[in-house]
């Protein structure tokens, strides 16, 4: 089962984090989006994942490839590389991946956190939608069914037809096929929505060839592709989780649960708390955080911090803040 990602995007509702970072990289209480997609899968499907596909942007280095790589190693896959040179859909962004697109799998955007059951029904399909129920899906594609079936997937309806929101996680059956309606898109110039090339009006051509297309539900839908939404999900998780052991070292301070520790992570002579997560090798010290991501190997001394990001390799220095500083920045040092 190959698990195909598209991840040229630039990520720009979460920059600056994203700047050097590409989005489904970026940790979410202790790990990142790629990693959880994963895991969650390996634990919900009938058969594991053995493949991973993933569809980066031109100017992506080899640190990016090199961690995707690493986390395929931890979960007993194969990672694939495609690029995306130009971004001229969703449909246009899976197809990249070429030959890539053969047997079974799973395609996801990756800038969400969801859950759902263990046993999940593939068997039967051509394709499976996961949706998640909402009240007023008018700013989501929806799935509307007749019975079981799919019959047609509607963007973004103004009239209430389905509460069935479409969150962008499809399992394939065949993905030569799904390749084959994708190509036919492009070869005719067949845009969608934003003049662009879109997944729905592929999946949307498989179903008027009488692919069977049924749904399933996942229990939650956690988003993260903006800074208010990954403020709003670790929090979340850090309640969720809050039972996994924090793996970092604490020295004469106060924790105020919810907290994470990511491992290396050093809080000395400081409170910090709730609603935190510091990152792996993170480093704070003398100071007051709350409310806050602490990202890896970043440095905090002697600051109040509430409702802030501080990115990798970042140091704050000083003086009550609510930040949003990305990767290597410096802040109030030698002030």
């Amino acid at each position: 089962m190959k698990l195909v990602i598209p991840m040229a995007g630039r990520g720009t509702r979460v920059r600056p984090h994203s700047h050097v970072t590409p989005k489904p990289l970026v940790s979410v209480r202790g790990k990142n989006m790629v990693e959880r997609i994963i895991e969650t899968f390996t634990k919900v499907l009938p058969q594991g994942l053995d493949e991973g596909v993933f569809v980066l942007g031109p100017d992506f280095g080899a640190e990016v490839r090199d961690n995707l790589r690493a986390i395929c190693e931890r979960n007993g896959m194969t990672a694939h590389f495609a690029v995306q040179e130009v971004a001229l859909g969703t449909a246009h962004a899976v197809g990249c991946a070429g030959d890539h697109l053969d047997g079974e799998g799973i395609t996801i955007f990756a800038d969400t956190v969801f859950d759902m059951e263990p046993g999940v029904k593939l068997e039967g399909s051509d394709v499976v939608a996961w949706v998640k129920h909402i009240d007023d899906p008018r700013r989501f594609g929806v799935a509307v069914r007749e019975g079981e079936r799919v019959v047609k997937l509607v963007e973004k309806p103004q009239e209430f037809i389905s509460s069935e929101a479409l969150i962008g996680i499809y399992y394939v059956r065949d993905l030569a096929v799904l390749r084959r309606e994708i190509e036919y898109l492009i070869e005719n110039d067949v845009r969608g929505k934003g003049g662009e090339f879109q997944l729905t009006d592929a999946f949307d051509r498989m179903i008027q060839q009488d692919a069977m297309f049924t749904t399933a539900e996942v229990t939650e839908w956690l988003d993260c592709g903006t800074i208010p939404a990954l403020m709003d999900t670790t929090r979340h998780l850090l309640t969720k989780e809050n039972g996994a052991a924090s793996e970092g070292t604490v020295k004469n301070s106060i924790i105020h649960e919810p907290v994470y520790l990511g491992p290396g992570a050093v809080v000395t002579d400081s409170i910090v708390g709730p609603n935190v997560s510091v990152e792996a090798n993170a480093v704070i010290q003398g100071s007051i955080v709350r409310d806050s991501i602490v990202f890896a190997h970043a440095n905090v001394h002697n600051a109040m911090l509430s409702d802030s990001l501080v990115g990798q390799h970042a140091e704050v220095w000083g003086r009550p803040a609510q930040l949003n500083i990305g990767d290597h920045s410096v802040f109030g040092k030698g002030e």
